[in-house]
């Protein structure tokens, strides 16, 4: 998972890249780049925080009107600063791209494009490969008169060829700014505009919210397997696929994407409330009667305030979050991601002594985390835990771009509920329902179709068995796993220690 943005209009536009990035630095904090182009591409882009990249003199070197930028969230591959994007390639043209999401026929499609191109990737990201595709398909083309109906022909074979989860944003020096989605819009990407004196600057990017920091007008979505080309006189044409589903991914709405972002014409806080209202049944089945819900900071509070609401008791906030550490779920190690939860949550005692708590997170995924939580609260005086998830178990690998990617580090896809309680030493452990989320987000509701794979182990691209085997490959090989690997399942065999007396 990445964030994206592209810029086109009358003036440079390196500022506006930053800042739309800025707003998206929740989805990547691995690296950071731009591209810009007035006769000649510039890039900067480097390991880091958005802040940590584009320092004010790098930024004087970023001219031109057009530009993309990227802020990198690693799922496979290293870190090393050579696989930030954006990548360019000198020909045809000079091509500037970057993308989000995750190709799942990497080996065949790089193998066809040596075969039949003569084209060898230099590095393992996916960016490369579906780079490498769209050139090789436009360089047939008439290049001395190329047509829009050539680019989007491009788009259109690459689509056919590269499968996965992507998003990509281009640049085609001289010529204009290209976004296409992959068939099924698994990723999110949005089209915005801004008047200026001097003509419109127009804008793509992951999330509505960039639009709003900069004062741009959201204009649409960009649909599954469409493709939008703004041209240098500024005119926009759409390539508009043939009728289709959608599986655009539902962990977007769950913890992935701002609170104050409006995807597919849903705004991201407003389902997470009606997530934790739905998850209400389900507590007040179960028994317990908590004195007070609380969530975990930030992705957990619209939930928890949905689900208090309610059942009819009081929320409050009583983690208070560090804004400064990063977000756990995106770091690359568990080590990492325990010590960021040690930093950055601090429980207000006061709130939480004597207390039976009900504690809302956006999911469990390794488990790991979520008995760090525990522990915080019951440090801080807790008399009961309940750890409550906003999303169903996690039972299956997401392919698509979101770091869960071996059912080795799925704790719910291992263990039992009553076992996951006792490893994360709650005194409860409620899910949401499955059916309830798949109700939420059916295309009956209007949403128009969604990836639930993680959930269910269904793949809307279909077998992806080989894909599977190929990232647990590569995933041995980049970390060593072993048996006690820090990014596998621990064992929950073991009777949890008992709750400390208050």
């Amino acid at each position: 998972m990445c964030g994206i943005v592209g810029f086109y209009g009358p003036d440079d536009v390196a500022h506006d890249i930053v800042f739309g990035l800025t707003a998206l630095q929740h989805r990547g904090q691995d690296a950071a780049g731009i591209a810009t182009f007035d006769d000649n591409f510039h890039l900067c882009k480097g390991n880091g925080l958005i802040s940590d990249v584009f320092r004010p003199k790098r930024l004087k070197k970023l001219k031109g009107n057009i530009g993309i930028g990227h802020a990198r969230y690693t799922t496979q591959g290293s870190n090393d600063a050579e696989l930030a994007q954006p990548f360019t390639t000198s020909y045809p043209f000079g091509l500037a791209m970057v993308h989000n999401g995750n190709v799942i026929n990497f080996r065949s499609a790089a193998k066809r494009l040596h075969e039949k191109y003569h084209v060898l990737p230099k590095t393992s990201n996916d960016l490369e490969l579906i780079m490498y595709t769209f050139a090789s398909e436009l360089r047939l083309k008439n290049l001395d008169n190329l047509s829009v109906i050539d680019i989007f022909d491009a788009v259109e074979t690459t689509q056919e060829l590269v499968k996965g989860a992507y998003a990509t944003i281009t640049v085609i020096a001289g010529h204009g700014l290209l976004a296409f989605n992959d068939p099924l819009g698994i990723r999110p990407l949005v089209l915005g505009r801004r008047e200026t004196e001097n003509g419109p600057i127009y804008a793509f990017a992951s999330e509505s919210t960039c639009f709003d920091y900069l004062g741009f007008e959201f204009i649409k979505n960009v649909g599954p397997g469409q493709a939008i080309f703004i041209d240098k006189d500024f005119k926009v044409h759409y390539k508009n696929p043939y009728a289709q589903p959608k599986a655009f991914c539902v962990f977007e709405h769950i913890y992935f994407a701002r609170e104050d972002s409006t995807i597919h014409g849903r705004l991201v806080a407003r389902e997470r409330v009606r997530l934790g209202k739905m998850l209400a049944k389900k507590v007040i089945a179960s028994g317990i009667q908590p004195d007070m819900v609380i969530d975990v900071p930030s992705s957990g509070y619209f939930s928890a305030s949905g689900l208090a609401e309610a059942i009819g008791v009081p929320y409050r906030r009583a983690m208070v979050k560090n804004n400064h550490m990063g977000r756990s779920f995106i770091v690359s190690s568990q080590a990492g991601r325990e010590d960021i939860v040690k930093k950055k949550l601090n429980p207000i005692r006061e709130f939480v002594a004597g207390k039976k708590i009900a504690v809302v997170d956006d999911s469990i995924v390794r488990g790991t985390t979520s008995r760090r939580i525990v522990r915080i609260l019951r440090e801080a005086g807790a008399a009961e835990v309940y750890f409550i998830s906003s999303a169903p178990p996690i039972i299956s690998p997401c392919i698509y771009g979101i770091d869960m990617a071996m059912s080795t580090e799925l704790i719910a896809a291992n263990y039992t509920e009553e076992e996951i309680c006792r490893y994360i030493e709650a005194d409860k452990v409620i899910y949401q329902s499955i059916e309830d989320l798949q109700e939420l987000f059916s295309e009956d509701r209007g949403h128009g179709g969604s990836c639930f794979a993680c959930f269910t182990g269904k793949y809307p691209t279909g077998d992806v068995t080989k894909y599977l085997r190929h990232i647990q490959e590569e995933r041995q090989s980049h970390r060593g796993d072993k048996k006690g690997d820090a990014n596998t399942v621990p064992s929950v065999s073991a009777k949890a220690p008992e709750p400390t007396e208050h």
